[in-house]
């Protein structure tokens, strides 16, 4: 199918307050095999929990094809996500899809535990770089967080079966939650820091409405780096693309770099330029979203590529989403789409 009028000359979209559209997350499965306590508790997505049937996502090629319409508005990075997007059933198929758009930075977030046996014929297809989420190193811990009692040392072999494949540079992402795994940020650092792996700590946010969030249990980026830096001395690092999300640390003894995300205490919303599309094709402007717009009904009901290029660009050009920026109590407690489903 032909792509989109004009992709290679269209203006980039710009949203309401300014912001160019250039990252497009993918959610490919609202499936997981882990039931991490901040994403997926399991008290709330148990045995009778009911995921999304096959016929209502969107098929490899109708994600390609979005994709190839979201290049021609200037999305420059392709992000799978999930649930666990490994889960997916040939999940190599549509990353060739995807590969083959020409211009496209195309990468994976991942919870590892499918990796070792993947990471090979993830790279073949055309994937570029990935980023696991790992959320301790003590076995018990991190057991006791993914609550499937999922043995932390084959993540770890994952992480080392993708830098071998070469899948680089690894992005390890850490979720802190305070009381449950901050006494871990340590020894991540010291596990990460000479391996050439960039090591990201993401503050526990209110994504969603069923992982219990309290600001209480917020541990704020600014006290993660003053802990490492207390270890080994950190001096700042400037971003590497405008729109970044993490601010970036680097060991000053040149041992490698870390990552904090502050979406919480330091809100980066006037330079955000994410959209998300979902596993059955809702597309959403925010992590945050209460609500969503489906492009699948445009997709299945016969709207030409620039039919779907005028309506996200609408969507897109109406944008005026800040919610970290004026997070309350209030607000915080509004029935958000969880981000099992529409990823981190």
């Amino acid at each position: 199918m032909p792509g989109p009028q004009g992709t290679a000359t269209s203006p980039t979209a710009h949203d309401r307050l300014g912001r160019a559209l250039r990252d497009l997350r993918i959610s490919v499965t609202d499936r997981c095999n882990f039931r991490c306590v901040y994403c997926m508790p399991k008290e709330v997505f148990g045995k009778d929990y009911a995921f999304l049937e096959r016929r209502e996502l969107l098929t490899f090629e109708e994600i390609a094809r979005l994709a190839r319409i979201f290049s021609g508005l200037g999305v420059e990075k392709v992000r799978l996500t999930g649930g666990e997007p490994l889960v997916r059933r040939n999940l190599e198929q549509l990353i060739e899809l995807l590969a083959a758009i020409p211009g496209l930075d195309l990468t994976l977030t991942t919870n590892g535990s499918f990796l070792a046996r993947k990471a090979r014929a993830l790279k073949a297809a055309g994937l570029k770089r990935i980023t696991v989420s790992l959320d301790a190193l003590d076995d018990a811990v991190f057991r006791r967080l993914n609550d499937v009692d999922f043995p932390v040392a084959k993540v770890l072999e994952g992480i080392e079966a993708a830098a071998a494949a070469g899948l680089a540079p690894i992005k390890v992402n850490m979720v802190v939650k305070r009381g449950e795994n901050d006494t871990s940020i340590l020894p991540m650092a010291r596990h990460f820091r000479e391996s050439g792996h960039i090591l990201r700590f993401i503050e526990y946010m209110d994504v969603g409405h069923t992982n219990g969030w309290r600001m209480d249990d917020v541990v704020p980026a600014r006290e993660i780096v003053e802990r490492i830096g207390r270890e080994w001395p950190l001096e700042p690092v400037d971003p590497n693309y405008p729109g970044e999300v993490a601010e970036r640390w680097r060991y000053r003894d040149g041992s490698g770099e870390i990552g904090v995300i502050a979406s919480v205490t330091q809100a980066f919303c006037r330079t955000c330029t994410r959209i998300r599309l979902s596993t059955e094709g809702q597309l959403y402007t925010c992590l945050f979203a209460t609500s969503g717009h489906d492009l699948r009904a445009l997709v299945r009901g016969g709207a030409s590529d620039e039919d779907i290029l005028a309506a996200v660009s609408g969507i897109w050009s109406r944008r005026a989403d800040r919610y970290s920026e004026i997070r309350t109590s209030q607000t915080a407690r509004l029935q958000k789409i969880e981000m099992s489903y529409i990823g981190g």
